[in-house]
């Protein structure tokens, strides 16, 4: 999504895509795992699987990216100290708050997830899972933010302000 040069923060685009790339590996992991066990038993139970604890623990990436901003997420630093300095140029910057609106939908799908999963509603967490997994692998592979370009459309419905 090119920007223009206003003083809104701007990112490297391939810093997303990075992380959507790990969080992609890690969704698959949790479906895989989800699908062994889909919310049976008690409470203890439930909140002791494995694919519970990786949804949890991308639930928390999710919501440092959205509360703390694209630009302080872990991966985002992991690409900035490690892998950007490997790369040329980008083309193009990318503006922080459709990818910061991204890590909020990506928050609200994963803790969705969790939820039900405490619930016991089966198949909640792989089914969430699996919505972030499309998300993420669209990203990764292709460069297409769905939060990124739903922020776009409601930014142009006027249902929200765009943030500097």
């Amino acid at each position: 999504m090119n920007t223009s040069s206003n003083a809104a923060p701007q990112i490297d685009p391939r810093g997303p895509r990075f992380g959507a790339g790990i969080t992609m590996v890690l969704l698959l992991i949790t479906i895989a795992l989800g699908l062994q066990a889909p919310g049976a038993g008690d409470l203890g139970t439930r909140v002791t699987e494995p694919a519970f604890l990786v949804l949890g623990a991308l639930t928390l990436l999710f919501a440092w990216g959205a509360f703390a901003g694209i630009a302080r997420h872990p991966y985002g630093l992991i690409f900035k100290a490690l892998v950007r300095p490997r790369l040329g140029a980008p083309d193009f910057m990318e503006a922080t708050a459709p990818p910061t609106f991204a890590q909020l939908i990506g928050f609200l799908v994963s803790l969705t997830g969790v939820v039900l999963h405490i619930l016991g509603v089966p198949w909640g967490l792989v089914g969430a899972a699996s919505v972030a997994f499309v998300a993420a692998f669209l990203n990764a592979v292709f460069g297409l933010c769905l939060g990124c370009e739903m922020y776009a459309l409601l930014v142009r419905a006027k249902l929200i302000r765009p943030t500097a």
